[in-house]
């Protein structure tokens, strides 16, 4: 992540001790954005204030909001990095399995894989962490699944070409049903029902 302000402007914190080590450019909007993403994982993290995440890293929220512009705008940092993990994982799976209901399956279970080893990221998949924030960020988790669905139609259609394409259509949207109920589970569980729980014999009878 880059970081454009010069200088002149560091955090406060940051000059308060010559003993300090000075962040690098975008060091410092990094830490906020891991976090955030920490703060998501524990218990009574309904809604995140800056407030409570400016102490958590120890500045100010003016400190804050030099690297970024709002709430919403880390939390749209957040799924920039869940966008561009999930549609990384999908590429691996494309490039290496042949179309047809194994990538699929492949998919959906990598992607759940990636949320069980994210616990914070998993809530804002679910959109369970954006439920206060600005309805935008909604609107993004929300085309995310969508460019994951249109994902799986495409790979389903390795099934026989007698398959017909409303089916396809159906089972897409099935995979996608389950894997938010599966994130919705994890999430208000405190995480212990895990994504993977099951999982290849449940794909198996989606499949």
């Amino acid at each position: 992540m880059s970081d454009t302000r010069p200088d002149h402007a560091d955090d406060s914190e940051e000059e308060a001790s010559p003993a300090r080590k000075r962040p690098r450019p975008g060091e410092r909007r990094l830490q906020i954005l891991q976090t955030l993403a920490a703060m998501l994982e524990k218990p009574g993290s309904e809604r995140i204030t800056t407030a409570g995440l400016a102490a958590q890293i120890g500045v100010s929220e003016a400190a804050l909001y030099r690297h970024f512009a709002s709430k919403a705008q880390m939390f749209e940092g957040l799924i920039d990095f869940v966008d561009q993990s999930v549609m990384g994982l999908i590429r691996q799976v494309t490039d290496r399995e042949p179309a047809g209901p194994q990538q699929a399956g492949r998919i959906v279970a990598l992607l759940l894989q990636f949320a069980e080893k994210n616990p914070g990221m998993s809530r804002v998949m679910n959109g369970e962490a954006l439920a206060f924030e600005h309805e935008r960020l909604q609107e993004r988790i929300n085309l995310l699944f969508d460019k994951i669905e249109a994902q799986l139609r495409q790979s389903l259609k390795g099934i026989e070409s007698a398959t017909p394409t409303a089916d396809l259509h159906v089972t897409a949207s099935l995979l996608v049903a389950f894997m938010q109920g599966r994130l919705q589970r994890f999430a208000r569980s405190g995480f212990k029902r895990l994504p993977s729980e099951h999982l290849q014999a449940a794909l198996g009878r989606i499949l």
